[in-house]
């Protein structure tokens, strides 16, 4: 790959950061991690998986220090509860209170819905091309720049 196309692809990268910024405000106290676990613990509860931290920190490429301090602060917030495994009490699950239920369904309806009518103009292989290269490239520089915090677990 030449520099100038390389050039432009750094470009596209900050123009999605930039993206990212537009989303809608969340209410106060609340980061877009919030939203990401929140997702994470219902798809995994639809398979029939009881989340954990580790499920959290897997699922999202995660450090486990970093997402216990979100789950704690979620916790706090009363998004999110904890429940001792009934089996082995050194096992914690993760519960999606209904204040968590809430946040979910208002972001996930107002914010992705919306955005999805947004982008109906765009063909879904694209966004699927999008995705993959992005993945790609993401597991290349981690690969390859092991000394980079955002690829350490």
């Amino acid at each position: 790959m030449d520099v100038a196309l390389m050039k432009r692809m750094m470009d596209a990268c900050y123009l999605a950061q930039r993206v990212r910024g537009m989303l809608p405000t969340l209410p106060a106290g609340v980061t877009p991690a919030y939203i990401h676990y929140l997702d994470i613990i219902e798809m995994l509860e639809k398979q029939g998986v009881r989340a954990k931290i580790s499920d959290i920190s897997d699922a999202l490429d995660l450090p486990r220090p970093g997402v216990t301090r979100t789950v704690k602060a979620m916790e706090a917030k009363g998004y999110l509860k904890k429940v001792a495994s009934a089996k082995d009490g050194r096992v914690t699950y993760l519960s999606i209170t209904e204040a968590g239920k809430e946040l979910s369904r208002i972001y996930n309806e107002q914010f992705f819905n919306m955005l999805s009518s947004f982008m109906e103009d765009i063909p879904e292989e694209d966004v699927k091309c999008t995705i993959r290269t992005i993945d790609a490239v993401h597991q290349i520089m981690c690969e390859r720049r092991p000394d980079l915090d955002k690829c350490k677990k």
